[in-house]
C-alpha cells in the first residue's frame, strides 16, 4: 500500500470520528476481550502504548477492567487526529503513522496493544514482527486483528457476479502467528469468528458509518454494487479475528 492510502484511511476515519464510539460495537466488544487476557500479567518497567488507539477503545476497557495497566499511561498512538480528540487518555497521545514503524520512544517498551489496527498497515506481518523486537525482556504485546478469512460473503458475492472485490486486503493469520512466535511466548493465541448484521448492503453501510471502508481497490459504481449485492449469499458477514498475547523472553 502506497503513502497515499495511509491518507485515505486515515481521512475515512476523521470524517466519521463523531459516529464511531456509538457505532463500532464490535471492535469495543473485541478491545474488552483484549484486555481481560491481559489482567494479571506482570510486566517490566517501562514504556506502554495503544498502537492505532483512535477514540480509546482499549484505555476505555482498561479503566474498567484493569486500571493498574491504564495507571501505566499508555501512550495513545494513531494517524487520525479526530479520532484521538476523542480518546478520554488526553495527555497522553501521539500523532504518528505506524507505517514509520513505532516512535523512537518505544524501542524498550514494557507493553504494546494494538486491536483494528494492524490490517491497515503495509506490510503487517513485518510489522508485527518489528512491534515484538521492541519490546523489552519480559515485555508483553496484546494484538486484535482481522484475518483473511473475514468476509467470505463478499469474496462469494464478487466470484459470482463478476464483480470486483474491494474489501481491504487481510492479513493471513498464519503469517501473523509466526511472526509473533518466532519472537514471543506466546500466552493466548485464538482465532475467533464474529457474525454481523445480515445482507451486504448493511455491512457496507456500517463500515462506512465508522470511517472503516478505505481500500487500495477503484470504488465500484452505483450500477456494480448493486449487481454484486444481488449475488450477496444470504445470511450474516463473518468475520476472523486474531486475538495473541505473547512475552519477550
Amino acid at each position: 500500500m502506497a503513502a497515499s492510502f495511509s491518507h485515505t484511511v486515515e481521512s475515512r476515519f476523521g470524517r466519521r470520528a463523531d459516529a464511531y464510539d456509538s457505532q463500532a460495537v464490535l471492535q469495543r466488544a473485541v478491545a474488552w476481550r483484549l484486555v481481560r487476557l491481559l489482567r494479571g500479567q506482570a510486566l517490566p518497567a517501562g514504556s506502554c502504548a495503544d498502537l492505532g488507539a483512535g477514540s480509546g477503545a482499549v484505555a476505555a476497557a482498561l479503566a474498567q477492567l484493569a486500571p493498574a495497566l491504564l495507571q501505566r499511561q499508555p501512550l495513545q498512538v494513531d494517524c487520525s487526529a479526530a479520532l484521538l480528540a476523542r480518546n478520554p487518555v488526553a495527555d497522553r497521545q501521539r500523532l504518528w503513522d505506524l507505517n514509520r514503524g513505532l516512535p523512537p520512544d518505544l524501542h524498550g517498551a514494557a507493553l504494546l496493544t494494538s486491536s483494528f489496527a494492524l490490517q491497515w498497515l503495509d506490510h503487517p506481518a513485518s510489522q508485527l514482527g518489528h512491534w515484538c523486537d521492541c519490546l523489552l525482556p519480559g515485555g508483553v504485546l496484546a494484538l486484535a486483528v482481522p484475518t483473511a478469512g473475514s468476509f467470505r460473503q463478499w469474496h462469494q458475492a464478487a466470484a459470482d457476479s463478476g464483480i470486483p472485490c474491494t474489501a481491504l486486503p487481510l492479513p493471513a493469520g498464519p503469517e501473523l502467528v509466526q511472526a509473533a512466535g518466532t519472537r514471543l511466548q506466546l500466552l493466548a493465541c485464538q482465532q475467533l469468528r464474529f457474525s454481523r448484521p445480515a445482507g451486504g448492503l448493511a455491512l457496507l453501510r456500517q463500515m462506512r458509518a465508522i470511517g472503516a471502508d478505505a481500500s487500495p481497490a477503484a470504488p465500484l459504481s452505483g450500477v456494480q454494487l448493486r449487481h454484486l449485492l444481488r449475488h450477496w449469499p444470504a445470511g450474516p458477514t463473518t468475520w476472523e479475528l486474531l486475538v495473541l498475547v505473547g512475552r519477550r523472553p
